[in-house]
């Protein structure tokens, strides 16, 4: 039985788009893994310094400079190649997707030390390990989805032209 000539080209883009996609996650590992070294090490340095005792602000405070340095390796490395149109609209997205992030974080820290009672230095970096976790996967997914698309978002002037010829 004989292929179609079709086959083999599907099947090629799938491996394509697999390749892509494995280099893209592992691009994203990449920065993610520097930003969690921003974030782990920066709440350790604060909650075994200026703020011991208050280890959701020191955590909060940490998961914040890592947003930035993530954003910046995202935007500049892992997904250079995507649609740019609307800086506003991108740095909007990335930094209100980042706030849930930081919720998810910040909800298993609050339930780990304060619903399990468990606050010693290990439970607070396991704690901060997993909500890193659970929060990276809502960004890769998200990120793709809303941040760094592949096609073109209308910018604000293209909003204020469609108003101005419906109007």
């Amino acid at each position: 039985m004989s292929q179609s000539p079709a086959a083999p080209t599907a099947r090629r883009s799938i491996v394509e788009r697999l390749r892509g996609a494995v280099h893209e996650l592992a691009k994203f590992g990449t920065v993610g893994l520097i930003g969690m070294v921003v974030d782990i090490g920066g709440s350790n340095l604060l909650v075994l310094g200026p703020l011991s005792g208050k280890p959701l602000t020191a955590s909060g405070l940490s998961m914040i400079a890592a947003t930035f340095v993530t954003y910046f390796g995202n935007r500049h490395w892992t997904w250079k190649d995507r649609d740019r149109r609307s800086v506003r609209r991108e740095y909007t997205m990335f930094f209100a997707l980042n706030a849930i992030a930081l919720g998810i974080g910040t909800a298993v820290m609050a339930f780990t030390t304060y619903v399990l009672h468990l606050d010693s230095h290990l439970w607070f970096n396991i704690a901060k390990i997993l909500g890193i976790g659970l929060g990276t996967l809502f960004r890769f997914w998200s990120y793709r989805r809303f941040v760094f698309t592949k096609g073109p978002h209308p910018t604000e002037d293209a909003w204020e032209e469609t108003a101005q010829t419906t109007v």
